[in-house]
């Protein structure tokens, strides 16, 4: 299913004031052929107001495109060691070693033995603006990991994290303590092998869970529970196991009402501490679900909302994994304080306003155009990387605490502008085309080939799967990922079936993975947790169970067309019909489960 349809005729107003609603008057809603997949899209009249708004031209690719070109920028969970470029000491880095960038560790990053303006450079009106930009990336050092220095103290080893303590192979998360094996842990504190988890505490294999403490298994939108084993789309319950579309309920059993002592005596019968045990339980429960409705979205607390999992949020369209946010629109994967008035944001937000075509970009972000992994107290940036604590840059790499810089030159501030403007020209006047054949003038943003990243990196890849063959068709670039057989003390058929069967000394073992060459380790404090929840040794390697849950939380983004099983409804589900036979519209279910 596509996730984003293009031809919907629904977009939020993105400021309301009267320039904005004089521009609509004047502009319709026009159709466009994207430039690149050569399909027709719509801009609506509050599209171009916000266009207008922050004076960038209106897109050329559709959507769905301008999505999978941002994601072949974002490489969220494959690491590589790597010696940094300026202490020699190995590291740990998104960057492989053969990566022809000059890459330094984040300790090294964040310091001040270095200056980035001393690669600054004159702008060359005789060659386009994306070959000078795409040779800075080349000189500028990067940063090997988007960790701050407080985190990498206690937490080395995580990726697009901040204010991390004692915590391992978390990719893209905030606030996180004591956790380990994750993507996208927000405000999480003991949670392990968890995806897409937010405020939560004592948690385990779990997706989609927000404020749930001591929950086993969750999935799909588990809110406000506690003691909850197997549940799908429960909400503030407590002790109930294998159950699905409960509200306020305790002692429940694949949906059955237990006494207290009858539950905690059934629930006997599940040992989850035996691996056979926990995939038996976990299977049952997972066939119940299927005999169970299931609702059109997964948005709650929204107004005037469109697309799947969008909480806390007003007038947002056409958006992904989005809390909190105002008047936009296709944003990806969006947390932290509200992003307002923004397009085509790919994750992080967090206090982000009048923002358009970025990656991984906010934090206390104002005007932020066309960037790639920046932000953090910026305003007015265009086309920069890793810049950070500054103002009005333009096609700038790892550019920190400064104002008025173009290509990591620093001007005055009259004559900053005046270049600005003259580059903008020149970028229209000679654009930058691609090896597809696209255009690029101001206005777009960066062209995948520029990437520092190959395809298969990126989390492009988990939602646009290409061939080698088809990637390197399009130009895009594509590394071959050999990993040798590593060395290994025990297979993990070789692990005892109960938690309480592990010796202390497992941790000094080195467990081979079924479903890949790596070896993989358990490490004292997931020992610590799987002894006290009670559930057993994991049977693959972290890398594999991190992508597994990943590969499931973006299948579930794809849309689908469906009928309301009650009213006729037509409406879009992450379900289809053989998954979920039964599904019912917002209203229906409403007047159904609760």
């Amino acid at each position: 299913g596509a996730r984003w349809n293009t031809k919907r005729h629904c977009s939020p107003s993105p400021s309301g004031n009267f320039l904005a609603r004089a521009y609509n008057s004047r502009m319709g809603p026009q159709t466009k052929q994207c430039q690149n997949c050569k399909s027709d899209f719509i801009i609506e009249p509050e599209d171009f107001a916000f266009y207008n708004k922050i004076k960038v031209p209106p897109p050329t690719f559709c959507p769905d495109c301008r999505f999978q070109r941002r994601l072949a920028f974002f490489n969220a969970t494959n690491l590589y060691r790597r010696k940094c470029d300026l202490c020699h000491k190995e590291s740990i880095s998104t960057f492989h070693s053969d990566a022809p960038y000059v890459v330094y560790c984040p300790k090294c990053w964040w310091s001040d033995a270095w200056n980035s303006l001393d690669y600054g450079r004159d702008y060359d009106f005789s060659r386009s603006f994306f070959e000078q930009l795409k040779e800075l990336w080349h000189r500028v050092p990067l940063l090997a990991l988007s960790t701050d220095p407080d985190s990498m103290i206690s937490s080395p080893y995580t990726h697009d994290v901040g204010h991390a303590k004692n915590s391992y192979l978390i990719f893209h998360g905030d606030n996180c303590e004591d956790s380990a094996y994750g993507f996208y842990s927000h405000k999480t504190r003991s949670v392990f092998d968890c995806t897409a988890i937010v405020e939560s505490e004592m948690c385990y294999d779990g997706m989609h869970s927000y404020r749930t403490n001591r929950c086993i298994g969750a999935r799909d939108q588990l809110a406000n529970s506690i003691d909850c084993i197997f549940c799908r789309d429960c909400m503030n319950c407590q002790n109930c196991f294998g159950c699905a579309n409960l509200k306020n309920k305790k002692y429940h059993i694949f949906n059955k009402p237990y006494t207290k002592e009858a539950y905690f005596e059934e629930i006997k019968k599940y040992d989850l501490g035996s691996y056979k045990g926990y995939v038996a339980a976990q299977r049952a429960a997972e066939e119940f679900w299927k005999t169970q409705i299931v609702k059109s979205e997964y948005n709650e607390f929204v107004e005037n909302c469109t697309g799947p999992n969008i909480f806390f949020s007003k007038n947002v369209k056409d958006s992904i994994e989005v809390q909190p946010a105002e008047d936009s629109r296709w944003l990806f994967l969006m947390f932290g304080l509200p992003t307002k008035d923004s397009y085509d944001i790919s994750t992080r937000g967090d206090n982000l306003t009048e923002s358009y075509e970025g990656c991984v970009v906010g934090a206390n972000a104002t005007r932020m155009l066309f960037c790639q992994e920046a932000g953090l107290d910026f305003r007015n940036a265009e086309y920069c990387k890793i810049s950070t604590s500054a103002a009005d840059h333009f096609g700038c790499v790892s550019v920190r605490k400064t104002k008025h810089c173009i290509l990591n030159r620093q001007y005055p501030k009259e004559e900053y502008e005046a270049l600005r403007e003259k580059i903008i020209r020149h970028m229209n006047d000679m654009p930058y085309t691609d090896a597809h054949g696209n255009v690029y003038r101001y206005g777009e943003f960066l062209p995948p080939e520029i990437s520092p990243f190959a395809y298969n990196e990126t989390l492009a890849q988990n939602f646009f799967p290409l061939t080698k063959a088809e990637a390197e068709g399009k130009k895009y670039p594509w590394r071959v990922i050999e990993r040798a057989e590593q060395m290994a003390t025990l297979t993990a058929e070789d692990l005892p079936d109960h938690i309480k069967d592990a010796p202390d000394n497992i941790v000094n073992e080195t467990i081979k993975c079924p479903a890949c060459p790596r070896a993989y380790r358990i490490i004292q404090m997931e020992l610590d947790f799987l002894r006290q929840m009670n559930v057993p040794l994991p049977r693959k390697c972290p890398t594999c169970r991190i992508e597994e849950k990943l590969n499931i939380w973006v299948k579930n983004q794809d849309r689908h067309h469906r009928t309301c099983s009650t009213c006729g409804t037509s409406f879009e589900s992450k379900y289809t019909e053989a998954e979920a036979p039964k599904a019912l519209c917002r209203k229906c279910y409403n007047a159904e489960v609760i």
